[in-house]
């Protein structure tokens, strides 16, 4: 059993726990992964690491109640214990210096576009940040994110706040501006990233994106998050979550 020490809500349905994992956070990375089960009886629900502290041996994970799972997950409180913590899995973040980074995390993706952030901003990069949402109240970390990056930037689907436009029109109106971007991390919504992709790949700008969303037992044994990435079948658990984003077939 694993306690949760801490829990809040950032926005409608989106919930942060911090629980107790002390083995997990001692060798968790950017983009890795864990599995959580509420209970004995409950499904395995994979959720993209949004922060640890290998001091206090606990994880912060950031879900959506988008089914039974994570709704039940959603009414534990602090105090409270979740069955199973396993990880991390996956493989971490490729994380050097490559000059100037662009992570752009639309919805939910902030969370884990949060520690790559960190992680890049750590390996000497420059790094510009962009969170998008469907409205204000739907955004999250915010101020977190502010923190971590150079700079932030904002943009809604109905101009609630920052710019009025999806992540993608972002990344092209930063491009417009004279930015330089050497590499894109865009993690969300597949349709987000596919649509970041497609900004980015006439552009030459290598781009990475997590395939974290499609992911259902995260061991690779039920095959949903099977994809073809450059001509070859890759399981989104096992051999990602994250791939090159002009390889991937979004389709």
């Amino acid at each position: 059993m694993h306690e949760i020490v801490a829990k809040r809500e950032l926005a409608r349905k989106i919930k942060l726990i911090e629980v107790a994992a002390p083995a997990v956070a001692q060798k968790a990375q950017a983009g890795q992964f864990v599995i959580v089960r509420v209970d004995e009886k409950a499904e395995r629900i994979p959720l993209t690491l949004a922060d640890w502290d290998r001091r206090k041996g606990t994880l912060t994970l950031i879900f959506q109640e988008v089914g039974a799972p994570t709704e039940k997950m959603g009414l534990l409180k602090a105090g409270d214990a979740v069955a199973d913590v396993c990880g991390p899995l996956g493989n971490p973040s490729e994380v050097m210096k490559y000059g100037n980074v662009c992570v752009a995390g639309g919805g939910v993706g902030a969370a884990p576009a949060l520690p790559i952030i960190k992680a890049m901003k750590l390996a000497g990069n420059r790094v510009v940040a962009i969170i998008a949402a469907k409205t204000a109240d739907m955004l999250i970390l915010e101020e977190e994110t502010s923190r971590a990056a150079d700079e932030l930037y904002i943009s809604t689907d109905d101009g609630s706040k920052g710019q009025k436009c999806f992540a993608c029109d972002m990344v092209k109106i930063l491009v417009d501006r004279g930015h330089q971007i050497d590499i894109v991390y865009a993690i969300g919504p597949t349709v987000m990233m596919r649509t970041v992709a497609e900004v980015t790949k006439p552009l030459n700008i290598k781009t990475i994106v997590s395939l974290n969303p499609i992911m259902v037992d995260g061991m690779g044994m039920c095959g949903a998050c099977r994809v073809n990435v450059g001509g070859k079948t890759r399981f989104a658990c096992v051999d990602g979550p994250e791939f090159d984003a002009h390889q991937v077939d979004f389709h």
